[in-house]
C-alpha cells in the first residue's frame, strides 16, 4: 500500500458546490458554469493531481451567503472569501493568490 501520492499543486482551493448549485451557474463567459468549473477552465489547469493548482469541489462549506459562492485558498484558510454571481476571474484569482512562485504568473 502507497503511503504518499506526488502532486504537482501549488496550492488547492475549495469551492461550495452547494452555494453553486443555489446560483445554477453564475460564472464564465456567458454566466452559465459553476464557479469551480469557470475557474478551472479560465487557469487552463489540467485534470487531478498534474495540474498546476486544485480547484476541489466540496459539498457545503456551512456559510450559505446569498448570491455568491463560498471559497477557500488553502494556504490561507483563516480567511474564507465570498464571490459574488458574474465576479470578475482575474480579480479572483488574484484575491486568491493563484500565482506560480517559480516565474510569479498565474498558473496558467
Amino acid at each position: 500500500m502507497k503511503t504518499r501520492v506526488r502532486s504537482n499543486w501549488s496550492n488547492a482551493v475549495l469551492v461550495c458546490t452547494k452555494c453553486s448549485k443555489k446560483l445554477d451557474g453564475g460564472f464564465g463567459p456567458k454566466g452559465r458554469q459553476p464557479l469551480g468549473k469557470a475557474l478551472r477552465k479560465h487557469l487552463d489547469l489540467k485534470k487531478g493531481r498534474k495540474a498546476a493548482a486544485g480547484v476541489v469541489d466540496v459539498k457545503c462549506l456551512g456559510v450559505c451567503p446569498r448570491g455568491a459562492v463560498t471559497v477557500v485558498n488553502g494556504a490561507a484558510s483563516r480567511e474564507w472569501l465570498l464571490v459574488p454571481a458574474g465576479a470578475d476571474l482575474d480579480e479572483l484569482v488574484a484575491a486568491l493568490d493563484l500565482r506560480d512562485p517559480a516565474d510569479g504568473d498565474a498558473t496558467r
